[in-house]
């Protein structure tokens, strides 16, 4: 009977001190689940000056006896500008041209300037756009042949342009070129005149500066 109650007293010691203990431990700290974070989304902006490069191919106007045949020219040139985005998806922009073209005949063009206006519309790093404004033209006369006109004219065309880096796009373009009427003289005394335009298809690359807000490019 005495260890009985022995027994009995010390199991209910261990009893009453189990839920003391189990007061003594420190409460578990509370961690709060991390925000989620939606992916970030690229916002492109097209405002900023750039220059770059182009090649392609240059093709007479259906009357143009400049290169003596339809067949196309090979061309390579620069370009430069300044571009402003606005109203959100809109791009104003102003460019200057100039290509070189592989010609060599009695009466040719040796190359293709022009200063344009170009309004386009984009979506995201896609740039759709139309472009015009004045084009010169360096109309050479070789071989005792001689003449005017035809250097000054209009250019209008359109391309599309791809922004693939912060600070580079791409683009595909085509360009019509009017320079009205040229007059010749032949060493033999001859004279006439023809219709001086050309049909442009250029791909050019284009570098971007990045000046912050005032940059072109895009930012996360």
């Amino acid at each position: 009977m005495k260890k009985y109650l022995l027994s009995t007293a010390a199991v209910a010691m261990v009893a009453l001190a189990a839920p003391a203990s189990a007061a003594d431990l420190a409460a578990r700290p509370y961690t709060k689940a991390p925000a989620y974070q939606a992916p970030v989304t690229p916002i492109y902006n097209w405002t900023g000056f750039y220059i770059g490069g182009h090649i392609g191919g240059g093709f007479p106007g259906e009357d143009n006896v400049l290169a003596g045949s339809r067949d196309g020219t090979f061309l390579g040139g620069v370009q430069g500008g300044y571009d402003m985005q606005f109203a959100p998806n809109w791009v104003l922009g102003l460019e200057a041209s100039y290509s070189f073209l592989a010609t060599n005949s009695n009466i040719d063009n040796r190359g293709l300037g022009s200063v344009t206006g170009r309004l386009g519309y984009t979506w995201g790093p896609t740039l759709l756009y139309a472009k015009g404004g004045y084009a010169w033209a360096d109309t050479r006369f070789s071989n005792g042949f001689g003449g005017d006109g035809g250097r000054d004219g209009y250019t209008v065309g359109g391309g599309l342009e791809y922004l693939f880096t912060q600070n580079w796009s791409g683009k595909i373009e085509y360009q019509y070129y009017d320079f009205g009427t040229v007059n010749f003289v032949t060493p033999a005394g001859g004279f006439g005149n023809f219709k001086n335009d050309q049909h442009s298809i250029k791909a050019g690359l284009n570098y971007r500066f990045n000046l912050g807000n005032l940059g072109g490019g895009f930012v996360q």
